[in-house]
């Protein structure tokens, strides 16, 4: 099968009414084809994503003290009420000591007042004593009752801050990241430990505004692309019913299946949903107007220099020049090119052999 062929059957795949035509340029003996847009009655529209965990927590302390134990450390698996570190809690169980031994002392007061009420109750019942001094014996039975209560209440606020000083896992999860150190002190609200559940994962992707209402009726249409995995359906997508206020755009989440194999939160990924010819794009700040169709080119077109992804684009005298561009959904032998290069521009097939040309 010749490159042409190839190049159709790969237009095909991808769903385009029509495919494009590779027109070879002989100028300046450089292998060179047209940048050709293939229109269709229903475009794409590709959006930046990320890799989320549903259930992601960071853990920190509710009270000050240094670490004494440090259990974990990055990539470990932990299960729901593991302990992951211990604080000094030395302080802490003295103050239960104290309340231990107040709480007993409370009720020692409240048995001496007891048999004094029951004393003063046989007196009162021989008319030893008056109404006033049995009325004063119930009082101190009263007050001495309220404060074992109360000694009851503080004894178990101490013992339950005890619990404060051991950081233990919410859910079963993957430790993603430790940044204490045994020693260091912990105070509340500084985070101590982050982890996530990774069997359950989802994409995240923002829609700007005047794409919201088109995507929100066409859910079904959504599909997902992450490095080093191919371009799936999506089974399940939610569209958040807020918009964000600064950016002015609506949370898109894509919901992952389980036990997708090297798959972590934070990695890129590729959302593409359904849009219109006449729809533009907001996307880092920039605007890409996908009124003109996709514009298509053969991989073997594309230049990668470190973080720079460029062609080499035919100028008006024939030479090449060196350009940047941000590439699409790769299908077969080509790849979409979302802006860099126009349909029609003249682009280097093999910029392998430019050394020895220029």
């Amino acid at each position: 099968m010749n490159r042409r062929s190839i190049l159709a059957a790969a237009m095909a795949f991808a769903g385009l009414t029509s495919a494009p035509v590779w027109a070879n340029a002989e100028a300046a003996a450089v292998k060179s084809v047209a940048a050709q847009a293939g229109v269709a009655g229903a475009q794409e529209v590709s959006l930046d994503a990320v890799v989320e965990a549903v259930r992601q927590a960071t853990l920190s302390a509710q009270v000050p003290g240094a670490i004494v134990s440090l259990n974990v450390k990055a990539g470990d698996r932990v299960r729901a009420g593991q302990e992951l570190l211990r604080i000094d809690a030395s302080a802490a169980q003295q103050n239960v000591a104290g309340s231990t031994a107040q709480l007993e002392a409370a009720q020692a007061n409240l048995r001496v007042a007891s048999k004094e009420l029951d004393r003063q109750k046989q007196l009162f019942q021989k008319q030893y004593i008056s109404q006033g001094a049995l009325e004063r014996a119930q009082a101190q039975y009263d007050a001495a009752q309220a404060q074992v209560q109360a000694q009851q209440a503080q004894t178990r606020a101490a013992q339950t801050q005890t619990g404060f000083f051991s950081v233990r896992a919410p859910f079963h999860g993957v430790v993603s990241d430790v940044p204490v150190t045994l020693g260091d002190m912990a105070m509340p609200g500084r985070p101590l430990v982050t982890l996530h559940d990774p069997s359950a994962l989802r994409v995240s992707a923002a829609v700007p505004q005047s794409m919201i209402e088109g995507v929100r009726k066409q859910l079904k249409s959504v599909r997902y692309e992450i490095a080093g995995h191919t371009s799936v359906a999506a089974a399940s997508v939610q569209m958040l019913p807020a918009v964000d206020p600064v950016t002015h755009t609506a949370q898109l989440r894509v919901a992952l299946p389980a036990g997708i194999e090297g798959m972590v939160p934070g990695m890129f990924a590729r959302v593409w949903v359904p849009g219109s010819l006449a729809s533009v794009a907001t996307q880092n700040g920039t605007q890409d107007a996908v009124s003109s169709g996709r514009v298509f080119l053969p991989l073997s077109a594309i230049v990668r220099r470190a973080e720079m992804t460029g062609v080499y684009v035919m100028d008006a005298q024939g030479k090449p020049r060196l350009r940047q561009v941000r590439l699409g959904r790769t299908t077969g032998q080509t790849v979409e090119v979302l802006s860099g290069v126009s349909a029609g521009e003249q682009v280097v097939t093999e910029p392998a052999s430019l050394g020895k040309k220029l």
